[in-house]
């Protein structure tokens, strides 16, 4: 791990792979000090934003360097089940590039433990670290326009379009359920850290 300045209200945490980045995300939240407002975790680092008022920028490194990542934190992560469609367009295609049959991308890929590895490209874009098998390239070229709820594959991520966009992700099938809304408290239906199940619908 490498801790690096960040301005002068957040450091940065560097780490070698997704695994250990989930895994320190976890544990540096479960141990959060006071003065650290909001911890932000990408593929490959974790941001810690401070109240300097409260903690010190030394401090805070200190404390990340001192908080090991673990494989197991006290605690259960919160879960959530989202209901599929397997009607992408690109099912038969990602399934092909697998070396697998539809039925069998959508066994894996239902019968799966995701866990939200960090939210990245738009708001409440999860993106979603799962089985090693399911890896797919992006698309050659990207679409102009996904429709909200597309569920797609790209390198070792699963992910759920919040809201149409650009893209260049394997779509394979689709939700009804709304992954972004302002007026909640918690506006993202998922978040760092938590479990993601997909559930198949006829």
């Amino acid at each position: 791990m490498r801790v690096l300045p960040f301005g002068d209200r957040a450091v940065l945490a560097e780490y070698d792979t997704l695994a250990e980045t989930m895994d320190a995300f976890r544990a540096l939240d479960a141990a959060r000090p006071s003065g650290v407002q909001e911890l932000v975790p990408a593929a490959r680092t974790v941001l810690a934003r401070i109240d300097p008022a409260l903690i010190s920028l030394r401090a805070a490194e200190q404390w990340l360097r001192d908080t090991q990542a673990i494989h197991a934190v006290t605690g259960i992560s919160e879960s959530v089940t989202i209901p599929v469609r397997y009607d992408g367009p690109d099912l038969a295609y990602t399934a092909e590039i697998l070396g697998m049959s539809a039925d069998e991308l959508i066994s894996r890929h239902s019968g799966a433990e995701w866990r939200c590895a960090f939210i990245g490209f738009a708001p409440g874009f999860a993106y979603l670290a799962g089985p090693i098998g399911l890896e797919v390239p992006r698309r050659a070229t990207s679409r102009q326009a996904v429709p909200a709820g597309s569920v797609g594959l790209a390198g070792e991520f699963t992910g759920i379009y919040p809201r149409s966009s650009p893209g260049g992700w394997q779509l394979i099938g689709t939700t009804d359920a709304v992954l972004w809304d302002e007026t909640r408290e918690h506006p993202s239906t998922i978040a760092p850290g938590m479990t993601v199940r997909f559930e198949v619908l006829p």
